[in-house]
């Protein structure tokens, strides 16, 4: 871990600054409809886990498991945006946020996953959507953040291909309630990583390391994800804006010119920044990079899946934290590949262990672009983990400072080159429950004390809240580094 300077005007190593997009920039450089936000997710924040009729979803189960979380922590509270979303979305209006990203939990709402709906739990998020446009605060609705209903799960959960059947209609319920002042809808976030982390590596719920589970799982949230979109477009065909977000890493190989490196990255990118993003075009899965997909076509596609996959989103959303290092490996079948850690190659990094490299967003901006055909894109998540300390009722965050900064420039930078770039998400308003990391990572604009629940407004917060103003400019320090570049 680099070591994070304690006085908050000393300069930060030039790693965090971009290179291509010199500063001071402004808001108004991005144009006037550019959408300024920051996200949350509904388990990672909500808390009230078994609060007026809501059922249990696979990350209540997977938190009881021993081991599977560090300290064994849980999202039970969480950050209690349940109880404060008030308070919370009031922080944001204030930090000049225009729009808020959030997810609703599937289990809140239906608590066996089907069936009856949970009035109390609908009505809680009617409740959310109109505090936000109350706060002049455009909601933007994830519709499934990883949070599988349990009762689905002890069906077969994402291998199970009724799970299509089973979202579109959670979709057309929470269409038919919100769609009346919801525009935003994303269907899925990150299906990369939920079925990928959660039904081949097994470190995140419902914790299953299988080939087998992990191919059925993707291909079913492939059908979903097309399915979830003509959901919500049959209900609201001209006032929705319909899309979907996926996370994505720039790659890199370990020893640029080796064959096998560079034939390690290809495959990896076809899994991690490709595998969702070309079967919604029409491409198909990227077999050619991957022949190991060939068992998920001969296993799991059925006739007429080819045109299910398809959907026409009016929008992508790019969540991107870093860039990877890829070198071949003979142990994964998969890909043939794995990932070189950040720690490893003795490069600045987050808590999270990821490299600290902002110039990833542009890229990733870049590829996506380039396909024919692609939607809108908007950076959906962006940010970066470093510890906090409270001073005297500050959070002086330097390095997260820095980061968001450069991670905006990379954006600017994309959009000048043409890149259709509509919004900039901050990953993640307040700091909560980072999955099988616990309470440790903090991402947050807001500082959040787990034991009072007190709010924070961080120094990046405060950054992010004049650059929004059109007040931010660097400080000498860091204009100075970034000019060292």
């Amino acid at each position: 871990m680099i070591k994070l300077p304690i006085n908050y005007h000393e300069p930060l190593p030039a790693a965090f600054y971009p290179a291509s997009a010199p500063l001071p920039f402004s808001r108004a450089d991005f144009g006037a409809d550019f959408h300024w936000g920051a996200a949350a997710a509904a388990y990672q924040t909500e808390g009230a886990w078994q609060h007026q009729g809501k059922g249990p979803s696979i990350w209540d189960d997977f938190t009881r498991r021993k081991g599977t979380i560090r300290r064994n922590e849980h999202g039970r509270v969480a950050a209690d945006f349940y109880n404060r979303y008030e308070t919370d979305l009031d922080l944001a209006r204030g930090l000049g946020l225009t729009d808020f990203r959030f997810s609703a939990a599937w289990s809140r709402v239906l608590p066996e996953g089907l069936g009856a709906v949970n009035r109390r739990g609908l009505d809680y998020y009617d409740r959310l959507v109109d505090a936000c446009l109350e706060r002049d605060l455009r909601p933007w609705l994830t519709l499934y953040h990883w949070d599988l209903p349990s009762a689905l799960q002890a069906r077969g959960g994402w291998t199970n291909r009724s799970i299509v059947g089973w979202f579109s209609d959670y979709a057309q319920i929470m269409a038919r309630r919100l769609g009346d002042r919801v525009q935003h809808w994303a269907v899925l976030n990150e299906p990369m990583v939920f079925v990928g982390a959660g039904h081949l590596l097994g470190v995140h719920a419902p914790g299953r390391r299988h080939l087998g589970a992990f191919l059925a799982a993707a291909h079913h949230a492939t059908l979903a994800q097309a399915e979830g979109g003509r959901a919500l477009r049959a209900l609201l065909p001209d006032s929705a804006q319909i899309g979907t977000t996926f996370s994505c890493s720039h790659l890199t190989p370990h020893r640029p010119g080796n064959r096998n490196d560079e034939a390690a990255t290809r495959r990896a990118d076809a899994l991690l920044n490709r595998f969702f993003v070309e079967p919604t075009l029409g491409l198909g899965y990227p077999v050619a990079e991957l022949p190991a997909l060939r068992w998920l076509l001969e296993r799991y596609l059925k006739p007429g899946d080819d045109q299910r996959m398809k959907f026409s989103f009016d929008f992508w959303g790019v969540q991107n934290y870093t860039r990877e290092v890829v070198k071949f490996s003979p142990w994964l079948p998969l890909q043939w590949a794995t990932l070189v850690p950040a720690k490893q190659r003795g490069v600045p990094h987050t808590d999270m262990g990821w490299e600290v490299f902002p110039e990833s967003i542009y890229h990733m901006l870049k590829q996506f672009a380039a396909y024919p055909n692609a939607p809108r894109l908007l950076v959906t998540e962006s940010g970066s983990a470093f510890p906090d300390v409270v001073q005297d009722g500050r959070v002086p965050d330097p390095a997260r400072r820095a980061y968001l900064q450069a991670a905006i420039g990379q954006v600017l930078r994309a959009q000048q080159e043409g890149i259709d770039v509509g919004g900039y998400f901050a990953w993640s308003l307040t700091d909560n429950f980072e999955w099988a990391e616990g309470y440790g990572p903090r991402f947050g604009l807001i500082h959040v004390d787990y034991e009072t629940q007190e709010r924070i407004v961080k120094d990046s917060g405060r950054w992010y809240q004049q650059f929004l103003g059109g007040t931010a400019v660097a400080s000498e320090p860091e204009r100075a580094a970034a000019e060292r570049v």
